[in-house]
């Protein structure tokens, strides 16, 4: 029996002794985050699926796994399809097939601090007809049979100065309470672990490659606020830092105190907090009101400070780039290299900063066929070697105290085909039609993502995943709630100071992948003649394209013009750090096309 298959049927055991007929295993923790703690991967635990996002529905006689458009391959290389069916959630929703395959009159169990309160009631409603039950469990079964699950983190917090943040956490408390106040509340529950950080200027190491801390928060209408964190995880400096005005409370005490707050009004965001909350709020008789986390948007928009903060951050980061893009270029046709150790040498130049605090995630280093998974980790399995012939796909970025990076380059090794340099022409057009876009206020990120498309779409091919999404200071690589993407947070308007990401791609199956990625900042941009407040972005990420890969023919004059001033930023702002071959190699890389 395969170690997968002797965990499937150790759930199965406990699910029979806990009287469930079924089970769902998301990826998430309490706080709805997008990456979780080593203890909260349950899903890769029970199935071996590596991915950011994905569930199982777990039966008494069959099992399926549920993954969007960017893991359809990887499922297939990490999940026994002997054990799992594999559903496309474009295809079918977990709770759809849930209702299809659930045996009528069975219970279906479910931990209520890891789904959202819309999932629970969505699910009930299509169980209801087949008279089946969801049920909430009083302990996770996969936590009974997971014998080596790692503890929660006990890391230290530690503070993010003004000087980076650009605003005191008292302040940022004072307009939580200003906001609450002209809502008629008097408290709101702060749950998502990046909203945290950021509002009380607080930063931890809890989980791999985001500076979050393990914590909630509830904020009042008179500025004071608990903070829910385990009291192992606190420093002296922590202490002054959040002053008198923060109560602080061990973070286990924090389903007891919502208890506290009958018959009062607390917001809520039904977003990003998970349906115990809710339960725990209603059973106290609290008067629960629906409403988004008042930091969202705060934190989304960067201040000046954060801004230029970013952009010192870039510049450092795209030397380290431009530094491992030179040693590859020299390195990777003599052979001897694979995607672990190239991603290891790629961190090595980030760390020769002492400002470096982490990678911003982990390095997607995915060569030749692996490139065309968007969304690849490697590991000692499935690492390739780099071959002659093919393209190499990084995307990486670093945690710096003054801002966080993402950027992704492909790059070709040794002669590149027809192929391969007309689909690179096409993400890249892609890539500077979004650069170049000028639009009213108020549009969407929904509106602009056709943009990306359209050179692909043009010749019968496109991308499964958004285009960009938004970036935090020294918080998650991935923030909202702005994308640009025709589906999931298209609706949010864009905003002056939101940064997001640029990253149109191709992927030929078994073949190779290429996308293209800088980041870029939401900003004012005057038109003449406008009769509107217009909107456009300025591009933060700066590291050299690959000009093999770019067919000068297929470019318009606009399109070579952009490239050529791109390339004239990226050398104004890189050239300074770098010297000798390094310094010689960006000159050749950026002069005009």
């Amino acid at each position: 029996m395969s170690t997968y298959e002797a965990r499937l049927k150790a759930l199965r055991d406990q699910m029979q002794k806990d009287g469930i007929d079924g089970f769902v295993v998301p990826i998430c923790d309490e706080h709805m985050s997008e990456y979780v703690g080593d203890y909260a991967q349950r899903l890769a635990w029970l199935t071996g699926f590596g991915g950011s996002a994905g569930a199982a529905v777990v039966l008494k006689d069959k099992a399926a796994i549920f993954v969007d458009g960017r893991y359809t391959i990887q499922v297939r290389d990490q999940v026994d399809g002997k054990l799992y069916e594999y559903v496309g959630t474009a295809d079918q929703s977990m709770i759809d097939w849930l209702r299809a395959n659930a045996p009528e009159g069975s219970s279906i169990g479910y931990d209520a601090w890891l789904h959202t309160q819309e999932w629970v009631k969505s699910a009930e409603a299509k169980l209801a007809k087949k008279n089946a039950n969801l049920v909430a469990v009083t302990a996770n079964p996969i936590d009974a049979v997971w014998d080596d699950q790692p503890e929660p983190s006990l890391a230290k917090l530690d503070v993010q100065p003004d000087e980076f943040a650009g605003k005191s956490a008292s302040d940022k408390r004072s307009d939580i309470a200003t906001w609450l106040n002209e809502e008629g509340l008097d408290a709101t529950v702060i749950a998502a672990l990046d909203s945290v950080a950021w509002a009380f200027n607080i930063r931890g190491k809890d989980i791999a490659n985001t500076p979050v801390p393990r914590g909630y928060a509830i904020v009042k209408a008179d500025g004071s606020a608990e903070l829910f964190v385990a009291p192992e995880k606190l420093t002296d400096d922590v202490r002054v830092h959040l002053g008198n005005a923060v109560a602080l409370r061990d973070y286990g005490d924090f389903p007891k105190a919502l208890t506290e707050y009958r018959d009062q009004k607390v917001g809520v965001d039904p977003e990003r907090s998970v349906a115990a909350i809710f339960d725990q709020l209603t059973d106290a008789g609290a008067q629960i009101v629906k409403k988004r986390d008042p930091t969202i948007l705060a934190k989304a928009i960067k201040n000046e400070t954060e801004i230029k903060g970013h952009k010192a951050a870039q510049a450092r980061d795209g030397a380290a780039l431009s530094r491992f893009l030179h040693w590859f270029s020299q390195e990777a046709p003599k052979g001897g290299h694979d995607e672990l150790s190239v991603a290891a040498k790629l961190a090595a130049f980030r760390g020769q900063s002492d400002k470096l605090m982490d990678l911003s995630f982990r390095t997607i280093s995915g060569a030749g066929p692996n490139g065309a998974l968007c969304h690849y980790s490697v590991n000692e399995e499935t690492n390739r070697k780099i071959e002659t012939g093919t393209l190499y796909l990084v995307d990486s970025g670093g945690q710096y105290r003054d801002g966080t990076t993402d950027v992704t380059r492909t790059i070709a090794v040794g002669e590149p085909t027809a192929e391969m340099i007309k689909r690179y022409t096409q993400v890249l057009q892609g890539h500077v039609a979004l650069a170049q876009a000028v639009f009213p206020k108020g549009t969407t990120g929904g509106q602009l993502d056709i943009l990306a498309r359209q050179y692909l779409w043009a010749d019968g091919v496109d991308y499964a995943h958004g285009t960009g999404h938004g970036v935090g200071a020294y918080l998650s690589v991935h923030e909202g709630p702005q994308r640009i993407a025709a589906f999931g947070g298209f609706a949010e308007p864009l905003v002056a100071g939101m940064i997001c990401s640029n990253e149109p791609g191709y992927y030929k199956t078994n073949a190779f992948g290429i996308r293209i990625e800088n980041l870029i900042l939401v900003e004012a941009r005057a038109v003449t003649g406008a009769e509107q407040e217009m909107l456009g972005f300025e591009t933060l990420t700066f590291a050299p394209l690959e000009r093999r890969l770019i067919d000068v023919a297929m470019l318009s004059a606009g399109q070579r013009q952009w490239v050529d001033d791109y390339h004239a930023k990226v050398r104004a702002v890189i050239a300074p750090q770098l010297e000798g071959a390094d310094l010689g190699w960006l000159e050749v890389q950026t002069a005009p096309l």
